[in-house]
């Protein structure tokens, strides 16, 4: 099983994603409650642009008990999935998860301000982005504005006058 994992990866890694996929396919049959395999299947359905396919196998993997690193990315990934089929609600929970256990993670912040946008919170997802950009960029002319870019970030509404 782990050679073969490790070729499905591998496969992927060099640009083969349906080869990859039709391996991990055959495995997740093979092993259907190994979480990784799972992990590494939902992957490779997302790559090929088969989202409404990733789902189970992202569900599946994240009820089945994944290491840390791969649940960070099979959150992401199930949120960024739901997003992209428009189950922004899911989306918005799976994130919010996400966010909790791994608050540092910046693309599950900017993944989710993508869904905020889609419900609507345009403010809120305003400011999360803000919030990544002024926290993580080394660019600069945006950190010479970074205390007015920090002031502004949740008063985007407002008019001073």
């Amino acid at each position: 099983m782990e050679m073969e994992l490790e070729k499905a990866v591998a496969l992927r890694n060099s640009g083969h994603h349906k080869e990859s996929n039709e391996l991990l396919v055959k495995l997740v049959q093979e092993f259907p409650n190994d979480a990784t395999i799972n992990y590494q299947c939902a992957w490779s359905f997302d790559l090929l642009g088969e989202e409404a396919k990733a789902v189970p196998f992202y569900e599946k993997a994240i009820q089945s008990g994944l290491p840390s690193k791969e649940l960070e990315g099979a959150l992401l990934g199930l949120g960024s999935t739901y997003r992209t089929l428009g189950e922004y609600e899911k989306s918005n929970s799976i994130f919010l998860k996400g966010i909790e256990a791994f608050p540092e993670n910046r693309a599950i912040q900017v993944f989710y301000s993508m869904t905020l946008y889609n419900l609507n919170e345009h403010s809120k997802a305003m400011e999360l982005l803000l919030k990544c950009l002024i926290e993580t960029t080394n660019d600069e002319e945006i950190t010479k504005y970074k205390r007015a870019l920090d002031f502004y970030l949740d008063k985007l509404d407002e008019i001073w006058k």
